[in-house]
């Protein structure tokens, strides 16, 4: 157990968060909870094969496994003291020299210095291989284009031009995306949801197609299946929806899929692909949707995938959580290619809308106050009394949410209306940043399970009880489902229960023996959250002291509503999670601002 001073009790030896080997220093911060058992051993481990006695050394160099468990690519000595200001951190100058001599560190070593920050060498290799692909892609001459066609595009899909300025600013920002697309090699188009995202990703692949003429090769991809299959719906949507005969043939079939399919994945190889410097991709085109989630591994085998004369256009939100692994890539390629000097054409390669189409200003202004971590400015929002915000304390409100949804479920299902059932699991959704824990997702589960059980005439019968509402966890592509995909058992016209899923605008069922990895999903995380939304959403805020408790981790949840947002807590874990940032360290963002 952890005590109330944040170490770790020693009431049991056998305590699997303890190193029992462990001495000095190491000792020291892992029975303060700094760190793991396993940054310890490894930390002694590699030490002891490079000949390296140092105490200090060899914390840093756990420091460092510790920054990539939590989701850094290096380590800043000058800020690792915020950990745990309580306790005797080395003295930073005569640590820095160590660790600079140390045979840990330097090429082909396990440790490497640079720009003042340290890194696991792996790692280090992979921002030098994404600044220097980067930096190559634009080195190269820009790629040919019509300016005359270009420019009538851009007119027919955006509006024209009037006295240099365009006729609805709306859609300035898209337009220019569109034309950055279309001359240059990178474009990172960022933006909150409901900004345009997507509408401008079909009207750009419009314009490229335009200006190549047929046989252009087009890749749309995400990181995870269910955001693939979102971008291509949302693509198929504004095609259909928005283009004449003639756009909608030059675009034809559009299909996304995930970017680990698209870079050819290996059985048992996680980091590695076929498509790779030695067999590029054959595209020209290459749109990435949710980069936000991309890592930084997965960002330095895409772009060593991609040959160089390919477009390479990187879709998402800055400001939303980052991959669940270690990097920051999609914010640190806006801030850092915004800060690069003007290329020959005059712009930057970074446009990030900001005209939001979907949010009411309730909404949308506390998405906004918490984006730029302002406490006071959220809670004056929340003050405004809309009826789109709530701040609870309370549990009846959050239990009428959840029964009136989850009964709405069941009597669908109970009906044999599959599309009504899958309507009704949009309607609401409990987000948590824990997925343990009094305010993660496995408890506030088992709470919604007993309030349900409490409705009189809804028997549970069985684990595929009808009006289960269901979430895949992992990709079962023999069946075409993927990791976040949800579903309803409904029950079918002869008495028998199947689960359903949409696919696109088709529904489509299976026997539930067939699914291996689903679980019920009355409340999930807010990172499994990321692409989907829901009419009315119910944030668990987690305690002020959770490093969980961040203004990313809050405002990805905010931006899942569309009606309405409850929060569940107090001022003081809401002030805590707008005023912290999420610790990310990296140096990708000033190796491209040079």
């Amino acid at each position: 157990m952890t005590t109330e001073t944040g170490q770790i009790g020693e009431l049991d030896p056998f305590d699997v968060r303890i190193a029992s080997s462990a001495t000095g220093l190491l000792r020291k911060f892992n029975q303060a909870d700094v760190l793991t058992a396993a940054d310890v051993h490894l930390a002694h481990r590699l030490s002891e094969l490079a000949g390296e006695p140092d105490e200090e050394v060899r914390l840093a160099l756990a420091l460092t496994v510790r920054g990539v468990r939590g989701g850094s690519v290096c380590v800043d000595l000058r800020e690792v003291s915020r950990i745990d200001p309580a306790l005797d951190w080395p003295q930073l100058t005569r640590w820095v020299d160590k660790i600079r001599a140390s045979p840990l560190v330097g090429p082909g070593r396990p440790l490497r210095w640079d720009l003042d920050l340290l890194y696991l060498d792996r790692y280090w290799r992979q921002e030098d291989q994404v600044r220097a692909d980067l930096v190559a892609r634009e080195s190269q001459l820009p790629p040919p284009v019509d300016a005359d066609l270009l420019g009538s595009s851009l007119d027919r899909l955006f509006g024209p031009h009037t006295d240099g300025a365009h006729t609805d600013g709306a859609h300035t920002d898209q337009r220019l995306a569109a034309e950055i697309a279309a001359r240059r090699w990178t474009t990172v188009l960022g933006g909150g949801p409901g900004t345009g995202k997507t509408t401008t990703v079909a009207r750009l692949l419009v314009v490229l197609h335009e200006q190549h003429g047929p046989g252009l090769r087009v890749a749309l991809a995400a990181p995870t299946g269910k955001a693939a299959v979102r971008l291509q719906e949302a693509v198929r949507h504004v095609v259909a929806t928005d283009f004449d005969v003639a756009d909608q043939e030059r675009l034809g079939a559009v299909n996304a899929s995930t970017l680990h399919r698209l870079l050819g994945s290996r059985p048992g190889d996680g980091t590695r692909f076929r498509h790779d410097r030695d067999n590029r991709l054959p595209h020209d085109v290459v749109v990435v949707d949710e980069t936000s989630m991309l890592s930084l591994t997965l960002m330095a085998r895409l772009l060593e995938a991609l040959r160089p004369d390919s477009r390479l256009v990187l879709v998402g939100d800055p400001d939303q959580l980052a991959s669940v692994e270690a990097g920051a890539v999609l914010a640190d390629l806006v801030a850092g290619l915004s800060a690069r000097p003007l290329s020959a054409q005059g712009v930057r390669p970074v446009v990030v809308l900001t005209h939001n189409w979907r949010f009411g200003s309730g909404i949308g202004d506390l998405a906004a106050t918490v984006r730029a971590g302002d406490a006071d400015g959220a809670l004056a929002v929340l003050g405004r009394g809309e009826d789109a915000l709530d701040l609870e304390t309370s549990e009846s409100q959050i239990r009428g949410d959840v029964v009136h949804a989850a009964t709405a479920i069941r009597d669908a299902a109970k009906s044999g209306d599959a599309r009504g059932a899958l309507q009704q699991l949009d309607r609401h959704r409990v987000l948590c940043a824990h997925r343990t824990g009094p305010f993660g997702v496995q408890t506030w589960s088992r709470k919604i399970e007993r309030w349900l059980a409490e409705v009189p005439g809804d028997p549970r019968e069985g684990e595929w009880y009808v009006g289960r509402p269901l979430l895949m966890t992992v990709n079962d592509y023999a069946l075409g489902l993927f990791n976040g995909d949800t579903g309803v058992v409904v029950r079918q016209p002869d008495g028998s229960a199947r689960a359903v899923f949409a696919r696109g605008d088709e529904l489509v069922d299976f026997a539930p023996s067939r699914l291996a990895d689903v679980q019920t999903v009355h409340a999930m995380t807010v990172h499994r959250s990321q692409g989907s939304q829901f009419e009315r959403v119910t944030v668990v805020l987690p305690p002020a002291d959770s490093p969980l408790a961040t203004r990313e981790m809050l405002y990805t949840a905010l931006t899942r509503a569309e009606q309405h947002v409850r929060l569940v807590g107090s001022e003081t874990e809401l002030r805590a999670s707008i005023e912290r940032p999420a610790a990310r360290a990296s140096g990708l963002r000033r190796r491209l601002s040079t």
